[in-house]
């Protein structure tokens, strides 16, 4: 794969996160399946994973190789109740997943072939290079959907 085929299919799994938040009732938001997120706990952990991600993308591009990936305990933050994932209004959290995978989309598309294989060091996986936040967080998106389509049924 190259950028161009990287960009497309990043802004493609975007599409499909969204099309499917968009086809959610209000009802369908705090439904799930027993010891599953509902739709409401998976936008809220997206906007902060997504976050997470648009750091780690500047500290490839931008730091030293082998710059510290900070990892973070994301069922502790899901469980936090100041976090609030449980009854939080979805509306912040899908303004900053639209904009900081906009913002991502735009530095995805400005990467060279040289890039792909520059690195950080993750706390919790090792070495970690921009391929493996390419698919990690084309994935994201696709695997946070289809978890939102098991908790209501469809």
């Amino acid at each position: 794969m190259d950028i161009n085929d990287y960009a497309r299919e990043y802004e493609a799994s975007t599409k499909y996160f969204f099309d499917l938040y968009d086809s959610l009732s209000p009802s369908d938001l705090d439904t799930h399946q027993p010891d599953g997120w509902s739709p409401r706990q998976v936008i809220h952990h997206m906007a902060d994973s997504e976050t997470q991600s648009q750091t780690r993308i500047r500290r490839i591009v931008a730091e030293p190789e082998g710059s510290t990936i900070q990892g973070y305990d994301e069922a502790a933050w899901a469980r936090h109740p100041r976090l609030g994932y449980t009854e939080l209004p979805i509306e912040n959290s899908i303004a900053l997943i639209r904009a900081v995978r906009a913002s991502s989309l735009d530095l995805v598309r400005r990467l060279t072939e040289e890039d792909l294989e520059k690195f950080g060091m993750h706390t919790d996986y090792g070495k970690f290079t921009m391929k493996d936040w390419l698919r990690a967080y084309t994935n994201h998106p696709r695997e946070h959907g289809d978890q939102m389509i098991k908790a209501i049924g469809k």
